[in-house]
């Protein structure tokens, strides 16, 4: 979920009830090929807070029309990511950041494109209160929350506790924690179940050998968690994370964002402004700005076409299609 707004920040620690940073966390069953996933001791999953955050997670009744709900920029099909550039909040308010996907979003270190909040249940707060997403506000969303029978009940089962921002962060954050992909034609090249083809080999070396993409989208979420600079541009519109740290060193950083599912997340970078991998390719080959801030091992290199290809071939196996279609992750039918 993407942010532009950070006046919340002063009263978040009166908005999160209850909210307690805890250390050390308590830990989750592995997942073949992942490291282990962390959760506040606050907030244990269970079957019963999965199921009120999947309710939540589908339901309109969190914004402040009514009209928008956090699927409605989240899209499973595209693995939790949006189509548009920028997704529209209520009354077609139209902010400055793209939706990214949520793919994974439980391994999470930090939050938002940038690096900033350090977990999912701050991050809920985020679209709920910003002014061109949700524009809500999280006292308003629980007294709502509690005239809705429904809902109490639910929260009482889930939390043994109405209804509150204490419920609606910890309970949204449980569903998105379960939102694991890890099944894609990659995932199953790593455990000698498939090959792959001449095209795809030949980007995958590329990838990790020759350009070295890896240097910052590496390990088990294509990502090293970092904000950084791509060089793009000279100069952003947007500040990056200066805009929450009021850092020049900070300024047009960017977190770097996992490229699992990527060829489903289209468009590409933090505003939107690429609207396929080759575009972003052919970006990178010619990147000649000199912004005071890009990362050092960025400089313009040149490949074939058929390279282009190869490589558009090895991202493409990023793709879970079983992520995708997983019911446990669609809408509820009531």
């Amino acid at each position: 979920m993407s942010s532009h707004n950070f006046v919340f920040l002063g009263i978040l620690s009166l908005l999160l009830v209850g909210f307690v940073e805890v250390d050390p966390f308590q830990s989750i069953p592995l997942v073949e090929g992942f490291p282990e996933m962390h959760i506040p001791a606050d907030n244990t999953q269970s079957k019963t807070r999965i199921a009120l955050g999947r309710k939540l997670f589908y339901d309109p009744i969190l914004s402040l029309d009514s009209t928008i709900s956090c699927a409605s920029c989240h899209k499973q099909k595209l693995a939790f990511a949006d189509s548009l550039p920028i997704s529209p909040g209520v009354k077609n308010r139209i902010g400055n950041r793209n939706a990214p996907t949520l793919a994974n979003v439980g391994y999470n270190p930090t939050y938002l494109f940038d690096g900033f909040l350090e977990s999912l249940e701050k991050q809920v707060v985020v679209p709920i209160e910003e002014h061109a997403e949700m524009a809500f506000n999280m006292v308003e969303a629980s007294k709502r929350l509690k005239r809705n029978k429904e809902y109490v009940a639910l929260s009482k089962e889930a939390y043994n506790r109405a209804p509150d921002p204490f419920v609606i962060t910890r309970s949204l954050s449980s569903f998105q924690r379960t939102f694991v992909s890890n099944h894609s034609k990659y995932d199953l090249f790593l455990r000698k179940k498939v090959k792959f083809t001449k095209n795809e080999e030949r980007g995958r070396m590329l990838f990790f050998n020759e350009l070295h993409c890896s240097n910052c989208h590496n390990g088990f979420n294509f990502t090293n968690f970092s904000t950084q600079n791509n060089g793009f541009f000279e100069m952003y519109a947007d500040s990056g994370r200066m805009r929450v740290t009021r850092l020049e060193v900070d300024r047009d950083l960017f977190k770097v964002p996992t490229l699992r599912n990527i060829a489903l997340t289209a468009p590409y970078m933090h505003d939107g402004s690429f609207s396929s991998l080759r575009e972003v390719i052919q970006q990178y080959e010619k990147n000649g700005f000199k912004n005071k801030n890009k990362h050092p091992i960025l400089q313009p290199f040149s490949i074939s076409l058929e390279d282009e290809d190869a490589l558009i071939a090895f991202l493409n196996t990023l793709t879970d299609h079983q992520f995708i279609t997983n019911k446990k992750f669609s809408k509820p039918k009531n």
